[in-house]
């Protein structure tokens, strides 16, 4: 069984067992993480709700929509199993009465109205406040791989597999499959035959063996960026066009990662200027680890999507407290 397997078996089991505990057993532990929340130092206290408001960028009153579900009727009948796990894991913190609306899947436009989601186009005016982001499809997009070899201990070479699933990652394939500073091919995907950019599988460990790893956005979001930005290996990308719970459009090019060109076209300039500026590469990798850090505390990360979701039920008139900030992020 390998690693990855290991670790969804186990969120599956964990997943499980949990069910096994009474409502009212959750709803009272939604009252003491909320209650520890208060006692954090105030800096912590002002991160988790900076998350929030940029989140959750609500800020009137509304109503959910017809189809709304409560949070006692939903069921995993017809839906991604890794995408309820998550979801029936922070519901079943409210009452049973409590509506919701939500979208599993990639989610690459934004609804008419308020909704839960996994992703959401980025948009600097916020005009994408009706996508409410939550931590969903995690046993996907947020697993890691310990790197214990340092950067320039690595292939001095860029890597990149991924799905050829859409245009511009088959495009960015061609171009590079062949080039001498790169490792970078397609795993084929629904195409009858094998092509030219077409290249073997290979692991986060394998690819991990490179100093520089590139970020190609697929349907929405890049599943490698976190794994990439956890490592001692540097994240080349476009700018996002998406983002998750992982705050992609909080990044900042040439601090978090090197942002490459749109059509990709600079990538051996930045490989070259790297490998001659090392110093330049793990400040960069530095950043990107500190970002990543903020997700990693289990606790922080529970309260902090409790608060997304108390703000959604406060708004919509389901919830009292004030618990969440209600300024916009």
């Amino acid at each position: 069984m390998t690693a990855k397997s290991a670790h969804k078996l186990a969120v599956y089991l964990q997943h499980g067992l949990r069910c096994l505990l009474p409502r009212m057993f959750w709803q009272n532990r939604r009252k003491a993480l909320l209650d520890s929340f208060e006692r954090l130092p105030a800096a912590h206290q002002a991160d988790i709700q900076r998350r929030v408001a940029y989140y959750n960028r609500l800020t009137q009153p509304f109503s959910p929509s017809k189809t709304a579900e409560t949070t006692g009727s939903f069921r995993f009948a017809g839906k991604s199993t890794a995408y309820c796990i998550d979801f029936s894991s922070l519901i079943r913190f409210f009452p049973c009465n409590r509506k919701v609306d939500y979208q599993f899947g990639d989610v690459t436009e934004i609804p008419d109205q308020p909704r839960f989601v996994k992703s959401r186009p980025i948009r600097p005016d916020q005009s994408n406040r009706n996508s409410v982001l939550l931590k969903l499809n995690a046993i996907r997009h947020y697993h890691f791989v310990p790197d214990r070899r340092a950067f320039a201990d690595k292939k001095p070479m860029a890597v990149w597999r991924g799905k050829s699933n859409r245009p511009h990652r088959v495009e960015f394939a061609s171009r590079f499959a062949d080039h001498p500073l790169c490792n970078i091919g397609c795993t084929q995907h629904k195409e009858p035959e094998k092509q030219a950019y077409h290249k073997d599988f290979m692991s986060i460990e394998e690819q991990l063996e490179y100093q520089f790893v590139v970020s190609v956005e697929g349907i929405d979001v890049a599943t490698n960026l976190k794994w990439i930005m956890a490592s001692n290996s540097l994240c080349l990308m476009r700018r996002p066009k998406f983002e998750t719970w992982f705050m992609e459009g909080a990044l900042i090019p040439g601090y978090h990662y090197v942002q490459l060109a749109d059509d990709h076209s600079d990538l051996p300039e930045k490989i070259e200027y790297y490998t001659a500026h090392p110093e330049e590469a793990e400040a960069i990798i530095a950043n990107a680890q500190r970002h990543v850090a903020r997700f990693r505390d289990e606790r922080t990360e529970r309260i902090t999507a409790l608060l997304v979701m108390q703000k959604y039920l406060e708004l919509s008139r389901q919830e009292t407290g004030q618990r969440a900030a209600l300024q916009p992020g």
